[in-house]
Parts: C-alpha cells; sequence; structure tokens
C-alpha cells in the first residue's frame, strides 16, 4: 500500500527523475535519510522498475506507429505473444478479451517496415488472422504512472 510520502517523492520523480534525492527530499518537506530510503524501498520492492530516457522516436527513424489485432489459435497464445515481444520494433503486447486474442504495438522506419513485421508475424504457426490500425496521430501518450 503507498503511503503519501511515496506519493509525493513518485510525483517529483515524474517530473524529472534526474533530480538529485536531496532535491526531491527539500520539494517534498523530508529529510534526504527519508527519501533515500524510501526510493530504495520502492526499488527492492519493485514499484521503480528502473530509469530510463524518454526520447523521440522520430528522431531515431521509426516514425509509423501501428497497432496489430491478433487471433491466435491452437492454445498457444503466451507462447505466441513472446515470441512476437522479442522484436525490438515492439513496443507493448496485451493479452486482451473480445473478438481478438492479442494487440501488438510497434513502432517502426516506415511502410516496408511494417509490412515486413507482419508478414513475419502471419508466418508464425499460430497467428490466423491479423488487422492493423496505422496511427495518425498521437494525442497522448504517457509512460509515466500518475499517483
Amino acid at each position: 500500500m503507498i503511503d503519501e510520502l511515496e506519493e509525493k517523492i513518485i510525483r517529483s520523480m515524474n517530473q524529472n527523475a534526474r533530480k538529485s534525492l536531496r532535491e526531491i527530499a527539500k520539494e517534498v518537506g523530508t529529510s534526504a535519510t527519508a527519501v533515500i530510503n524510501k526510493v530504495k524501498k520502492l526499488e527492492t520492492a519493485g514499484v521503480i522498475k528502473g530509469y530510463i530516457p524518454l526520447v523521440s522516436a522520430e528522431h531515431f527513424g521509426f516514425d509509423l506507429i501501428a497497432i496489430i489485432a491478433l487471433r491466435i489459435s491452437k492454445g498457444k497464445l503466451l507462447e505466441t505473444q513472446e515470441k512476437i515481444s522479442q522484436d525490438r520494433r515492439v513496443t507493448a503486447v496485451y493479452d486482451i478479451t473480445g473478438e481478438w486474442d492479442s494487440l501488438v504495438i510497434g513502432r517502426f522506419r516506415g511502410r516496408d517496415d511494417l509490412n515486413n513485421f507482419i508478414k513475419g508475424i502471419l508466418s508464425l504457426p499460430y497467428v490466423d488472422r491479423t488487422v492493423t490500425h496505422i496511427v495518425l496521430n498521437v494525442v497522448k501518450d504517457e509512460k509515466r504512472v500518475q499517483v
């Protein structure tokens, strides 16, 4: 269960995870030792899973986002999802309810790259069908959990 100090620390880190723990302590109104202990506790518990830069995918040529619905047969859902998740272009794989079994979100270096990816997925033994949606405009793509 998250307490008020943990929420304040995470809010501060969400604004800028490169702030020193001393700066965070001053911002949230507690000692640096208390912040250090809380952050270590959150890291050990797996609540804070790591620290990454939020970079522009477009800068690296990944200017096409696709959302791909999959129908996967013969009880091989997790095995197939795991295989797909290994591709560096895949940013998320979801096991979902409804008409489709899985959603894959990926970033691609253009239509040819997406085309090759889709053909690769369709060649997997348990993928029966795909439907691909190309993202035209990103309105919101938040990576941080807002507490």
